[in-house]
């Protein structure tokens, strides 16, 4: 058995030591490095050759990885470097490690091509001035050829260890059963959806019922394709904190169900939560953790491994324990580890962690995405941006001169786009001015990073560093899919604005993630239509589409349409009181726990303040604006068996999804609204794009996302085989045929329907 690592990875681990460093040079976007290699390599003579692939062996060992260039004439071979500010402050071992790296390529090449000795060379290439600085060494084959075989005999040995697991692994997931005495119904027919998916290399959409255990069934599934189909790792990726916590639980259940089994699982979590020092930097002069941080990681990763990495307090233990960073623990275990649990920002955003590794280190991963209803906005989230006038203010105040002066050119550009588009009329385009306006910044503001003596960096300056920097990769990109908008807001002494790159199609973003993975399943509850995310995501075009059987029954469910009540905003103000009888009249026929859904607070409050005025006797709480996690958790807490009453919730909030009450603890529902999104200039230009992108722009735009939350909001209701509940949609909508087409199949709708009131 042999066991493949790439130049990189073997350099990691062996060659890093001392502190973890990120005082030096922000890195380079993607973009910008590899316009730099290309720019570098564009210099050279007309024999030069590049991204050289390159494989050698020891013993056990395969390393391969891709030379950036040669030069046969020179007889000379280039690591190149991307980076921006000066080099004097580079770390010593981050320029030990480049020479490692360039060292392993120089035998790599001398191997493949019989040369006796070489020329290894580091180029620094410097985005922002674009000048290279240049180091060379002069190598025999023979000594290049001991340092290779040195590096190796340090890897060796882990190597052997994780070839076992390997072996062990597929040996036991290949003999895997299903945790559980039989599979539900409707949760085999998704595990198989998923089995063949990563057989076949295809992405699978599936809308799944809530109940049939989708987080087991799916994990199960793609853990079970692990050995057959050659898959390295399975990334299972969640909108929210307790989805996460779902995955681990099932991770949990299928290790002990086989005793052999040594999976690991790894818990990712976000970097200010993981923080052990969020007021101290990233490095050994400022948090204790960074110092010395490469020279305890080795103990610190083998116990963790051994302990099959964990959830985050667990990683949190052994990082205290060896006295690391647990942010920066986490993201080296997420080399070993074979299942990886995390956000959906660690694959799908423009800087995901989980997604560079993937590439880099050509893993084959099998990704899995719950609740992927919620993934067309997450990524318009995240490839947006904005640029706050008061932000650039406040960072402003406390930057040094020559700082200060470069955010003054920012500020009178903003201010003159403002004047040049007033009313909050956004241009349709930036111009080159603005955007090379911005990069200078960024330019002056890594280079006082860099030269700032230890914590000296202030927050806001940091920040708006951050903001400028995403802002210019978005712009970089603009195209059809996104939009500029503008808004004034007062300032203490003058006007501020605020310019923001709006996504409104995340697809072409979203494209080479899927492309990346060897499979991608989204599950969701919520997926019709089907096309709707293959479009609006960027999914392939052979993506498999699965409606699972649902175990639910219409016994279980009376839908009811209340079809003589208009939401719409202009009859709102007459609806409350027929939307306050129905609600009353329901709670007298059958007493229990119910959740009312409204379009806006606004309507909320109007409807509510109705109900609680005619029907007092009715126990009635309220979501409020803004709640804070302790004020959710008490409006949760008064569903509890046995009780009555009635919550008055938003449509699409902290309620209308992701909640659990079974039993009687909910025995209806009411949404009296479409939940379509409000009309306004945004939502309008995004109906007129997705007209154009893809000839249904006001289903696209407000018809389907409002339909999603109406199906989430009335999943609430049936969570168990034995629950039995109500829900009734109010609004004369509701009994339109393409409407009634996007509720789930199971519903007996219009079975059951009332004339209203």
């Amino acid at each position: 058995m042999q066991y493949t690592v790439s130049v990189r990875a073997l350099c990691d681990f062996t060659a890093r030591r001392g502190d973890l460093d990120l005082r030096f040079t922000p890195t380079p976007s993607a973009q910008e490095g590899i316009a730099g290699h290309q720019l570098v390599t564009s210099r050279r003579g007309p024999e030069y050759e590049t991204e050289i692939t390159l494989r050698g062996e020891f013993g056990p060992l395969v390393v391969r990885g891709r030379a950036d260039g040669y030069d046969p004439v020179a007889n000379r071979l280039e690591e190149i470097k991307t980076h921006r500010g000066d080099l004097a402050k580079q770390p010593g071992n981050h320029r030990h490690l480049h020479w490692t790296q360039a060292k392993v390529y120089g035998h790599l090449l001398c191997r493949e091509r019989g040369l006796e000795e070489i020329e290894v060379a580091l180029v620094y290439f410097d985005i922002a001035s674009q000048e290279e600085t240049e180091f060379m060494e002069r190598h025999s084959a023979e000594s290049l050829r001991v340092f290779f075989e040195e590096r190796c005999g340090e890897f060796l040995a882990w190597a052997e260890q994780e070839m076992e697991h390997r072996r062990s692994r597929d040996e036991q997931l290949t003999a895997l059963t299903f945790p559980h005495a039989e599979f539900r119904k409707g949760q085999r027919q998704l595990a198989e959806a998923v089995y063949k998916g990563a057989a076949s290399g295809r992405c699978v959409l599936a809308q799944a019922p809530t109940g049939i255990g989708k987080t087991i069934g799916t994990l199960f599934s793609m853990l079970k394709a692990a050995a057959p189909h050659k898959l390295d790792k399975v990334f299972y990726l969640t909108a929210k904190t307790t989805g996460r916590q779902l995955a681990l639980d099932a991770a949990r259940q299928i290790t002990e169900s086989a005793p052999d089994l040594r999976l690991r699982v790894l818990e990712l979590t976000a970097r200010d939560k993981a923080c052990e020092h969020p007021d101290k930097a990233c490095h050994g002069d400022s948090c204790p953790l960074a110092r010395g941080f490469y020279d305890r990681l080795p103990s610190a990763r083998s116990e963790a491994v051994q302990a099959g990495c964990g959830h985050a307090g667990a990683l949190r233990s052994i990082a205290r324990q060896h006295q690391v960073c647990p942010y920066y623990l986490a993201q080296e275990l997420a080399r070993w580890a074979d299942v990886i649990v995390g956000d959906y920002n660690y694959w799908f955003d423009g800087s995901a962690m989980l997604y560079g590794a993937t590439l880099a280190n050509e893993w084959k991963v099998g990704v899995l995405a719950d609740e992927a209803h919620n993934l067309v906005e997450r990524g318009r989230v995240m490839y947006s941006g904005t640029l706050q006038q008061g932000a650039l203010r406040a960072a402003r105040s406390k930057a040094p001169g020559i700082v200060r002066r470069a955010l003054d050119k920012v500020d009178r550009a903003l201010s003159a786009v403002g004047e040049e588009h007033p009313g909050e009329d956004a241009p349709e385009e930036l111009s080159p001015n603005f955007i090379n306006t911005l990069k200078q910044a960024c330019v002056v503001m890594e280079t006082h990073f860099a030269e700032s003596a230890p914590g000296a960096a202030d927050a806001a300056l940091q920040q708006f560093y951050f903001d400028v920097l995403g802002f210019v990769r978005l712009a970089e990109e603009f195209g059809s899919h996104s939009v500029l908008e503008l808004t004034e807001q007062a300032g203490a002494s003058a006007p501020a604005i605020a310019l923001r790159i709006q996504n409104l199609i995340p697809a072409p973003f979203l494209k080479p993630r899927f492309a990346a993975a060897r499979t991608v399943t989204l599950f969701s509850a919520t997926l019709t239509p089907p096309q709707y995310q293959i479009d609006m995501l960027g999914l392939p075009a052979e993506t498999a589409w699965i409606d699972v059987e649902s175990p639910f029954s219409a016994e279980q469910l009376h839908v009811r349409i209340v079809d003589r009540i208009s939401t719409r905003y202009g009859d709102r103000q007459r609806s409350a009181a027929p939307i306050g009888r129905l609600i009353a009249e329901q709670f007298a026929a059958q007493r229990g726990n119910y959740l009312a859904f409204f379009s806006s607070f606004e309507y909320l409050d109007l409807v509510a303040g109705e109900f609680q005025r005619e029907y007092p006797q009715v126990p009635a709480w309220v979501q409020a604006r803004g709640m804070a996690e302790a004020e959710r958790n008490n409006f949760l807490a008064r569903f509890v068996p046995g009780s009555a009453g009635v919550g008055f919730a938003v449509l699409g909030g902290a309620f209308g999804e992701g909640i659990d009450l079974k039993g009687d603890r909910l025995v209806g529902a009411f949404v009296a609204t479409l939940g379509l999104p409000q009309v306004n200039a945004r939502n309008e230009l995004l109906r007129e794009r997705l007209e154009e992108a893809f000839g249904s722009g006001y289903d696209y735009a407000y018809l389907f996302p409002g339909m999603q939350k109406v199906v989430q909001a009335a999943g609430r209701v049936i969570r168990t085989t034995e629950d039995r509940g109500v829900v009734h949609l109010i609004d004369d909508r509701f009994g339109r045929m393409a409407v009634q087409g996007l509720l789930p199949q199971w519903w007996a709708v219009g079975s059951h329907r009332l004339p209203g009131a």
